[in-house]
């Protein structure tokens, strides 16, 4: 019998200290969803306290605002565009809640300015007889100025390609890399190409990693650094970096290093952004959150998540895009005639 009772009060305790540790993970129900996607902007996203600054976001507000949306019937599709106009506070287009039926973006960081590229108009300067390589599309101009197409730092560029590739171009008197429409992929591409442009070990910037749930717990940041690809082909001559808005993660990365050159020029708009190294969870109902928990900085420690200046601002042109003309191609070819050595 006092054994019976001793299984018995252990059976009450057990369920007793279970159904405490539950009440506190938030549930699949319209506000246990939403009480686990605040919290995990609250104690991950780094950019709370950036954005409170810029524009006067405030956190607890939107907690506030959003909940009273919530209803305890909803259907997932309504949940979904709460949620999702709950992240789109943020004004970064880098922050992703993703579902089986859809995935949400902020895209006004984009959408509200010029496209500032058109493949049609690209194939004309392109031709017949450009050369496809490992993702690379690239033609020497008629003005003997190099011209690469670089679509996205998911294809997978080898040493030895862009050996070939230098080597190939190197009788021309500048290049023209266009990085635009990249939403980049792999960073290591970014580090592989900006090593074939420098001689000498450069800081291009400064990363930070989140230490705790507060908005500022950071670690110290860590100075990164582009050494040069020893032993390999490295480009000597002026270059120009052609981006737009739709130029961004990886990419982003790859056009802040880039940047910290002094033979190389950006032209076009502000890069897309999103460079910080991302960070994924998953709610209750299975649906994942995607955005930047890494902050990266330039030399001078100001964030590139949100985009990098062009050193030469423009736009394409009406008038030259009648004509068939690439106004930032132009652009970058008149500046490399300009310069070259």
């Amino acid at each position: 019998m006092f054994k019976n009772k001793i299984i018995i009060s252990l059976c009450i305790f057990t369920s007793l200290f279970c159904s405490c540790i539950t009440e506190d993970v938030p549930g699949n129900t319209p506000q246990g969803n939403f009480e686990a996607l605040w919290n995990i902007i609250d104690s991950q996203y780094c950019f709370l306290d950036y954005k409170n600054k810029e524009y006067g976001l405030d956190w607890d507000a939107i907690y506030r605002e959003y909940k009273e949306k919530l209803t305890p019937n909803m259907s997932n599709k309504d949940l979904f565009q709460v949620l999702s106009s709950m992240l789109e506070e943020l004004r970064d287009g880098h922050v992703n809640l993703v579902a089986r039926h859809e995935t949400s973006q902020y895209r006004e960081w984009y959408d509200s300015y010029p496209a500032n590229f058109m493949d049609t108009i690209q194939r004309i300067y392109l031709g017949k007889d450009y050369v496809v390589s490992s993702g690379l599309k690239y033609k020497i101009l008629e003005d003997n100025i190099a011209y690469v197409y670089y679509e996205s730092f998911n294809s997978a560029v080898g040493e030895s390609n862009l050996d070939e590739v230098l080597n190939e171009l190197a009788i021309c008197d500048g290049l023209i890399l266009d990085v635009r429409n990249n939403g980049g992929g792999m960073l290591t591409l970014s580090d592989r190409w900006a090593a074939r442009f420098t001689n000498e070990k450069v800081l291009t910037g400064y990363m930070c990693h989140k230490t705790g749930k507060g908005h500022n717990d950071f670690s110290t940041p860590i100075a990164v650094y582009v050494e040069p690809a020893t032993d390999r082909v490295r480009w000597q001559k002026p270059v120009v970096v052609l981006t737009n808005r739709r130029s961004y993660s990886s990419t982003n990365d790859f056009v802040n290093k880039m940047k910290q050159f002094p033979k190389v020029v950006i032209v076009g708009d502000k890069t897309g952004g999103g460079s910080g190294l991302p960070f994924s969870s998953e709610l209750p109902n299975g649906w994942s959150v995607r955005f930047s928990a890494s902050p990266m900085y330039d030399p001078d420690m100001k964030h590139i998540e949100f985009g990098i200046e062009p050193d030469i601002k423009v736009d394409m042109t009406s008038e030259d895009i009648q004509k068939g003309k690439d106004t930032l191609i132009e652009t970058a070819r008149e500046y490399l005639r300009k310069h070259k050595e």
